[in-house]
């Protein structure tokens, strides 16, 4: 083996080798129920970021997992067309190219934005290859393919059959700058600080009789065409059916009476601005109030905005605020903070905006996707994620699924030029039957739409193909928490309606990647993180290592390149631990082995009870604890004790001892190697192919069904490495080198304690580092001697020739000189008030906290000093 694992030059060379071989590809065996993960599709607009590398390393260790239990295994990799984000990048590459969308035309944008997801699509699987991604490649999606279009069509035409998707005008949420509707998922709200203007509207045939309204929008009272108040709110009762004047827009509007006012908010008045606003647009639609649209689509102010038309929103607000203030009709303005909706692409405020779309009717089709969670059948890991799920499906609204769009799916709807007739069909259609020219219609769906269908749409639906058939249901889903609402959801209604299964059973959701001081990556901090650079600098596995160590489903992680470091060291210590074995295999000539010594049963009880915790931990989702098993038992069981304890045997190649202990190396290093390979598979494959020479891959591997239980050797040598520890302890605590051999006498309180340390004496008395070592009586106790009390012995050590005790005494002093001005300087600073009322809450602890270090450390060396004046 090499001096060092060399992961720049090794890990493409073996994920190489991986593909090639084929060792990724789904095979159907019906004998044997598959595990199957369908990717989520990263976005076709740019490079991979740290969340995918954390979303990615998840899935592929489930997927390697269950590949190593033998269980016919799936991951179908896969990319989205991303409708919104994509357009937005190739209209800004054209923008710098001196092109525009519409000088192009939409033939030739539409070639632009598949150049685009060439380019970046290919970018994006290649970086998904080295994250050591195990996905079947020969499966690979598009949701844009063929196959994924043609799912879309067949849905939009049976939903369009069973009467539940209509087109209609209702509000949506509007993006000014992306000139298209999003849905409410696609939504960011950011707390803003802002106005609520008060503004009086008279009361028709009154002089001085007013309604007060507030509004954080004044310029959306160019479109009121009412006031409400609650039907019962005696303040106002009066007024319902009578008119009030609505300033700037010299027109008259009429009080109505809804319940949807609430009597304790503000002054109990409302403004109805049914085109501009959600909730006015029901209370309009109940009242059969006029409908007056005063932006355009850009939110520029038209003309049903009078004086203001061709103004932006914002300015059109500065000088209705101004025009109220000169008229008399602003009572108020006061300082107001609220959450404002952004365009999740660009950031753009959203306008509530009044449109004619396609909107799909959600109240039916959700229910079953509703009672699949609560009755079991779909589970949520963590289950508290289901709350987040339940709230959203059980206050759904219809679904807006049309985009003002080019790029994305068109909607397969035609408008006859003839008799008026709209037509849905799947299939590309150019004549009405009436013999009309038939013109499909502009918009594109939203991205959801297909993103909704990923589960069973990549494995060939609507056709009954042999993989759909064997693999659907998928088996989980592994995703972000921000995503629940915009996507899982839909994915479980479609699976349930469409092919009257649910798409998993299992979703396991995890966290965002933080910084190290827990904030949220973005561009404006500049605290992201690029996964190639970190791989570049410590390889695959270091990464993979450090964003799964200590995780536990659903909660955020902090990404600080010093765990990174530590994966990597970790990786060090289990390269030059194989290497230590390495040299001695070639001795080994069977599978089996007898004479076993008690370190040797040790280690491979160990090892039995280390793949049970960790097999179980992994079925029950906790990979993070299931990886800190294994780095514990691989950095501390075997190497710091087992490869130690067996060094002595080793180097007598004649003894009875030496094959069994190469036996035991060995079994136990390949049995960890396949634990840790969903973890780290580059490093655990290039040492298992130095360790088995004539086997071909780590990935043809199987978990062993052996099982190992020497309960009471074990036990046995779980006390000798009490013992060791002990005596280390000691030594650090008297400051007493390795380097000196100490005499030690053990006192047992049961016999076959004793035949135990016999048989452990070569590493006992290596590893304590031990003079000589003798079993005594109680009446060969000598007083003089140190003693250690431990369950089931006593014992004693001879320091006399060890310790030079005026050399001791005189270091000792020293040390308690120095600890004493420390403590001296610290009580000087806390006592003065000075220091104590100005200085920083933190600097005063760490005051306190140095206080009482040194009075700590003070104690332990006057008592050291003292036991070294008895001696």
């Amino acid at each position: 083996m090499e001096s060092k694992f060399n992961f720049k030059e090794k890990e493409e060379k073996i994920y190489k080798d991986w593909e090639e071989k084929g060792y990724f590809k789904a095979r159907i065996d019906k004998s044997k129920k598959p595990f199957v993960i369908s990717m989520p599709p990263p976005n076709v607009t740019a490079k991979l970021h740290i969340g995918h590398a954390l979303d990615n390393t998840i899935q592929d260790v489930f997927i390697r997992y269950h590949r190593l239990k033998g269980e016919p295994t799936l991951w179908v990799p896969g990319t989205d067309h991303a409708s919104i984000a994509t357009e937005v990048k190739v209209v800004e590459k054209l923008k710098k190219e001196g092109k525009t969308k519409h000088e192009l035309g939409r033939e030739g944008f539409l070639k632009e934005a598949w150049a685009w997801k060439e380019e970046y699509g290919g970018q994006i699987t290649n970086q998904l290859r080295k994250l050591g991604c195990s996905c079947d490649w020969d499966k690979e999606r598009f949701t844009m393919d063929e196959g994924c279009s043609e799912a879309v069509l067949e849905v939009f035409e049976k939903l369009y059959n069973e009467g539940l998707i209509y087109k209609g005008e209702r509000i949506v949420n509007w993006c000014p700058n992306c000139k298209t509707s999003i849905s409410e998922t696609e939504v960011e709200y950011e707390e803003q600080n802002s106005y609520l203007w008060h503004i009086k509207y008279p009361v028709e045939g009154s002089d001085d009789e007013y309604v007060t309204v507030a509004t954080t929008r004044p310029e959306t009272m160019l479109g009121d065409t009412a006031v409400a108040v609650n039907p019962s709110d005696e303040r106002y009762k009066h007024l319902v059916g009578k008119r009030v004047f609505l300033p700037l827009a010299n027109r008259y509007i009429p009080v109505v009476a809804d319940h949807y006012v609430d009597m304790e908010f503000g002054t109990g008045v409302v403004k109805i601005t049914p085109a501009h606003d959600p909730n006015d647009f029901e209370v309009g639609s109940r009242h059969n109030l006029e409908v007056i649209k005063i932006m355009n689509e850009d939110a520029t102010m038209n003309e049903n905005a009078l004086k203001y038309a061709g103004l932006d929103r914002n300015e059109a607000r500065k000088q209705v605020i101004n025009d109220l203030k000169e008229q008399g009709f602003l009572v108020k303005e006061e300082p107001y903070t609220h959450n404002v909706g952004l365009c999740y692409r660009c950031h753009t405020t959203i306008e509530p905006y009044i449109s004619n779309q396609w909107f799909v009717k959600m109240k039916d089709l959700v229910k079953p996707a509703i009672e699949t969670v609560k009755n079991g059948d779909i589970k949520f890991v963590p289950k508290r994620f289901e709350k987040t799920y339940f709230n959203w499906m059980e206050n759904i609204q219809d679904w807006c699924i049309s985009r003002q769009l080019w790029w994305g799916h068109r909607i397969p709807a035609y408008y006859c030029d003839k008799c008026g007739k709209v037509t849905v069909s799947k299939k590309h259609i150019t004549k009405c039957e009436c013999g009309g020219n038939l013109t499909q219609d502009e918009d594109t769906l939203d991205t959801w739409f297909s993103s909704a269908l990923w589960p069973f749409s990549t494995l060939g639906w609507p056709k009954e193909t042999e993989d759909f058939k064997y693999f659907y249901p998928t088996s989980m889903l592994v995703t972000g928490y921000d995503i629940i609402t915009f996507w899982v959801s839909k994915m479980i209604f479609s699976g349930i309606h469409y092919t009257g299964k649910i798409p998993f059973d299992t979703v396991y959701v995890h966290g965002l990647v933080r910084d190290s001081k827990g904030r949220k990556m973005s561009k404006s901090l500049g605290n992201g993180v690029d996964p190639l650079e970190i791989i570049d600098k410590y390889g695959t596995d270091a990464l993979r290592f450090s964003l799964i160590q200590n995780i536990s489903a659903g909660n955020d992680i902090r990404y600080m390149e010093e765990k990174v470091e530590a994966a990597r060291n970790f990786a060090n210590k289990l390269w030059n631990a194989a290497k230590f074995v390495n040299m001695y295999v070639k001795d080994l000539n069977g599978d089996s082995v007898e004479n076993l010594c008690p370190e040797d049963e040790w280690i491979l009880t160990k090892l039995t009870k280390l793949k049970d915790q960790v097999m179980k931990n992994m079925d029950k989702y906790e990979i993070g604890v299931a990886l800190q098993d294994i780095y514990d038992f691989i950095w501390f069981d075997f190497c710091d004790w087992y490869i130690e304890m067996v060094k002595p045997r080793l180097y007598q190649s004649s003894s009875n001892e030496y094959i069994p202990a190469i036996w035991t190396l060995n079994k136990v290093l390949i049995s960890a190697l396949k634990l840790l390979h969903p973890f780290m598979p580059y490093i655990t494959e290039e040492i298992y192919q130095n360790l088995k020479k004539n086997k071909e891959s780590i990935m043809l591997e199987e978990f062993s069904e052996e099982k190992f239980d020497f309960k009471e050797q074990a036990e046995n040598v779980e006390i000798t490495m009490a013992f060791i520890k002990a005596i280390r302890n000691m030594r650090a605590e008297k400051d007493i080198k390795p380097s000196k051999k100490i005499d030690v006498k053990v006192l047992f309180e049961e016999e076959k304690l004793q035949k135990t340390f016999k048989n452990c004496e070569a590493y006992l008395t290596k590893m304590a580092s031990l003079g000589n070592l003798n079993y005594i009586t109680e009446d060969k106790i000598n007083k003089e001697d140190t003693v250690i009390h431990l369950d089931g012995m006593n014992i004693y050590l001879d320091l006399s020739n060890i310790i030079d005790k005026e050399e001791e005494l005189k270091k000792l002093e020293k040390e308690l000189s120095e600890y004493e001005n420390e403590l001296k300087r610290a009580n000087g600073m806390l006592s003065n008030e000075r220091f104590v009322a100005k200085a920083p809450k933190e600097l005063i602890e760490k005051e306190k906290e140095k206080q009482e270090k040194y009075n700590d450390l003070i104690q332990k060396v006057k008592q050291r000093i003292e036991e070294l004046q008895k001696m």
